[in-house]
């Protein structure tokens, strides 16, 4: 089996869905790979797989993942997302089982072996610590918590913080080799800060960067939050 996996604890996650595409993307994309660069992070950045080979042309450190990958071999499947389509694309890897695009758990299994085939690293969303638990079971590279109430906007509370470390002993129970990143509920640095000084490898944003005054300095100023949490929460 070929495996490829080179991101490294901590990282971050830009989800731009639907909102932006084409140019605005890639110019989103070129400011957090500098990013990336400046602070010694690790971004991964979700795209529409149209837009997939332009951003990739446009970035050096950036992770660029697909927004959703089916678990098929090449061949029958119209408006399927195929692996060797998504890495001939220049993909890194994909999301997938997001809350806007949920799949059964035997296609998330179906899928994480194709991306194991070709290459491709797999970040898989779980909405529970129960969810998080059998996904683990499939080995992902990573497993993203999010609360499908948080996603958004909403605010989070001391209860979910306190889910950070409980979800994480979940996981490494299961399998220690998967990164664990909390998302959801991000709306600025101080948002990161905390999801990762708590114990998290790793958060993401989409509407608190998309909806961000200056989306290109709240991208700055998420990762030098993830930069600093990290080194503070080692020293």
């Amino acid at each position: 089996m070929y495996r490829e996996f080179d991101i490294k604890a901590p990282f971050f996650e830009i989800g731009p869905k639907a909102y932006i595409y084409g140019q605005e993307s890639v110019e989103l994309a070129i400011a957090a790979d500098e990013a990336a660069q400046k602070y010694d992070v690790d971004i991964i950045y979700t795209a529409l797989s149209v837009d997939i080979p332009a951003i990739v042309a446009a970035t050096e450190r950036l992770k660029v993942f697909a927004q959703h990958m089916d678990g098929i071999e090449p061949g029958r499947g119209i408006g399927m997302a195929v692996a060797e389509a998504l890495k001939e694309a220049g993909a890194h890897g994909t999301m997938l089982n997001h809350a806007e695009r949920p799949m059964a758990l035997s296609d998330i299994h179906k899928a994480i072996k194709r991306a194991d085939e070709v290459g491709l690293a797999t970040l898989v969303c779980a909405d529970t610590q129960s969810e998080a638990c059998a996904i683990a079971h499939l080995s992902p590279n990573m497993i993203l918590a999010e609360s499908p109430d948080l996603i958004g906007g909403g605010v989070r509370q001391q209860s979910d913080m306190d889910k950070i470390a409980q979800t994480n002993e979940a996981i490494a129970h299961i399998n220690p080799e998967i990164m664990v990143m909390h998302s959801a509920g991000i709306t600025d640095g101080r948002d990161v800060y905390a999801v990762i000084a708590k114990g998290a490898d790793a958060t993401g944003s989409t509407s608190g960067i998309i909806k961000a005054q200056n989306p290109h300095a709240m991208v700055n100023e998420m990762i030098r939050a993830v930069r600093n949490a990290y080194d503070e929460r080692n020293a």
